[in-house]
């Protein structure tokens, strides 16, 4: 009897001993990231027939049990995917909008700052300070153009970097994982769960998920596989593959990325709407489309006040009477970037034929046969057919031209707006050369005796008969007037209404007062000995901030309605990344309810095993005092 007492007593104080162990593990972990509340599996030790009944043998440790849901921690894991997507793109979508400010440090106010500079101009064409003014906000317009671009080149080289080095821990962290899966498949043949094992091992999947997004699917050994896209096998037991970053399949093209993964020697590129989370996902999706929208906005509107005042500034004369150039010093448009796939040898190039119908977009060129096939504009999907045999062919402004040897199925990637914002420059440094004096000027007839006047007379238009003479003869019973002279679509007659604008060869006429019977006007070339005296170019420069080029917007507003576009995608993202913060803490919360330690919870748990092993104690000590009774009732 005292024998079994003692036996209890010992089976007593090793299951509290074991218990008080296990509370001591969990208040030492308290803080330890990753870590389970583990609890300690008590249970009888069964009983021994006596003939009398079943005699109990005490207590055994059955197991050191985990605390842990897997629901829930698959949970977390999206849920912190998610958010770590959404804060990444949300972060870096705010540094793009700090590249388009309001106010009078933005390039909107830089554009109308230097169209307004003409007025002094318009005013005194001769004066050679007002010129220089204007010559100088051109001049600084472009310089902020080449700013606003390095700084996309600077977030660009930092979204960029940023992804290689999370590639880099992902590659690390698979290999862990894999290791872990090694150790935890070894230690589970024991029979026994290896807790600390598989703490350590869901924290470095926790972390992997901070990344990318993993999809999980246990094995029978205690071993876990990990797929990321849906399907792509990145750890598969004891084994793991390794991701890169690649380019979207045209060589050449920097800024379209792609998360590449390597199985068994093949490389498999990785549709980036099937990432689903993690910091990769929100690098991936900035690059690919938050930075290029912005690019494609600053390189367009680069690109159309280029060419727009350009095209104004050569339809006048320099200070010396002779025609004007260019204002700005425009890049050529950069050749299509053949995918890598392509089997043809053909070539694809592309200009400006409307600046204002440009679309801030990058396109896709495929082909279904030599000559034929599809453009898709990038931003929304759109697709026009093409076919090189039926020119011009023309998407959104562009003109497209190809060389003989493109094959079906070539595929190039069409970029018109990469580099003009970077390479934009005045195109001289003398203000004499402003061209701000018109091509042609307007006459009224030396015996005219109505009340006949001209409010202006703007050149509009490159036209080869633009200084050819046109004269408009006028009849005030029929309120008509006939045009006649050099030029095309010259009116027999046509109505007169006064303020209306008159159009022809290239040139915009608009005239006020009552005209009489026979009152003429005459159009033709303007004196170029009097080209310092005139201003009539300048006003149209002046004028072109009117102008609507920015899908309706003007010139001038342009601005306003790129800097508002990517303030949407910014605040969206800024809302998205909020929400799912909000529900990642709510999962993590839910989680630390099953897995975390309570102290509180603890410390009660320490004061009931102490007690318990302290009335074991007393067990032991109560079968040695009896056992000490019956040694003396036998003794000498």
């Amino acid at each position: 009897m005292t024998s079994d007492l003692l036996s209890l007593a010992t089976t007593a104080l090793r299951a509290n001993q074991t218990a008080l162990q296990t509370v001591g593990q969990n208040i030492a972990n308290v803080n330890t990231p990753g870590y389970s509340r583990q609890s300690v599996v008590l249970q009888s030790a069964g009983g021994v027939f006596s003939g009398g009944g079943y005699i109990g043998q005490g207590v055994a440790v059955n197991t050191v049990m985990r605390n842990y849901s897997d629901f829930l921690s698959q949970q977390s894991n999206v849920a912190a995917a998610q958010q770590a997507s959404d804060t990444t793109l949300s972060t870096q979508l705010t540094q793009l909008e700090n590249v388009f400010p309001s106010g009078a440090n933005g390039l909107g106010a830089s554009v109308s700052t230097m169209l307004n500079s003409f007025s002094d101009v318009a005013s005194a064409p001769q004066d050679l300070t007002a010129r220089t003014v204007a010559l100088a906000n051109a001049n600084q317009m472009a310089a902020q153009f080449r700013a606003s671009s390095a700084s996309l080149d600077s977030l660009q080289s930092g979204a960029q970097t940023q992804l290689e080095q999370s590639v880099v821990a992902i590659n690390s962290l698979a290999t862990q994982i894999a290791s872990a899966n090694d150790k935890v498949a070894r230690a589970t043949g024991s029979g026994q769960t290896p807790n600390d094992l598989l703490d350590q091992r869901d924290q470095l999947i926790s972390q992997l998920n901070q990344y990318v997004q993993t999809t999980s699917i246990p094995n029978t050994d205690g071993s876990i596989n990990l797929f990321l896209a849906g399907s792509q096998a990145l750890v598969v037991g004891k084994d793991s593959n390794s991701l890169s970053v690649s380019s979207g399949g045209f060589p050449g093209d920097g800024s379209i990325k792609t998360l590449t993964i390597k199985q068994s020697g093949l490389s498999m590129p990785m549709d980036e709407s099937n990432l689903g989370g993690g910091s990769v996902k929100g690098l991936v999706s900035f690059l690919n489309q938050g930075l290029t929208e912005g690019r494609n906005l600053l390189g367009r509107m680069a690109l159309t006040i280029g060419t727009v005042v350009n095209t104004q500034h050569q339809l006048g004369l320099d200070m010396k009477g002779n025609p004007g150039g260019n204002l700005f010093q425009m890049p050529p448009l950069p050749a299509g970037l053949p995918a890598s796939t392509n089997t043809g040898t053909g070539t694809l190039s592309m200009s400006v034929s409307d600046p204002t119908a440009l679309s801030a977009s990058n396109y896709q060129v495929t082909y279904s046969s030599a000559t034929a096939g599809s453009v898709t504009r990038m931003s929304d999907g759109q697709t026009t057919a093409f076919d090189f045999n039926t020119p011009p062919v023309q998407v959104d402004g562009l003109t497209l031209s190809a060389t003989a040897g493109a094959a079906a199925g070539d595929r190039f990637l069409l970029k018109p707006f990469a580099t003009v914002a970077g390479q934009i420059d005045t195109a001289f440094s003398s203000p004499t050369n402003l061209a701000v004096a018109s091509r042609i000027q307007a006459s009224v007839g030396s015996s005219n005796t109505g009340g006949l006047g001209v409010t202006s007379l703007q050149a509009k238009s490159p036209d080869a008969n633009l200084t050819q003479p046109v004269t408009l003869s006028f009849d005030a019973s029929t309120g008509t007037y006939t045009a006649s002279g050099t030029g095309t679509g010259l009116p027999a007659t046509a109505a007169y209404t006064p303020g209306q604008p008159i159009s022809f060869n290239g040139w915009s006429l608009t005239l006020s007062g009552v005209p009489k019977t026979g009152d003429t006007l005459t159009v033709g070339a303007s004196n170029p000995a009097y080209a310092s005296t005139n201003s009539g170019n300048a006003a149209a420069i002046m004028n072109l901030r009117d102008m609507a080029v920015f899908d309706g917007s003007t010139l001038t507003d342009g601005y306003a309605a790129a800097m508002a576009q990517v303030g949407v995608r910014a605040q969206s993202a800024g809302f998205a990344a909020t929400t799912s913060t909000a529900i990642a803490t709510n999962a993590q919360t839910a989680q630390a309810s099953v897995s975390g330690v309570n102290l509180d919870e603890e410390a009660a748990k320490l004061l009931q095993y102490q007690q318990s092993y302290q009335a074991a104690a007393k067990m032991m000590q109560i079968a040695q005092t009896v056992f000490s009774t019956l040694i003396s009732a036998f003794g000498p």
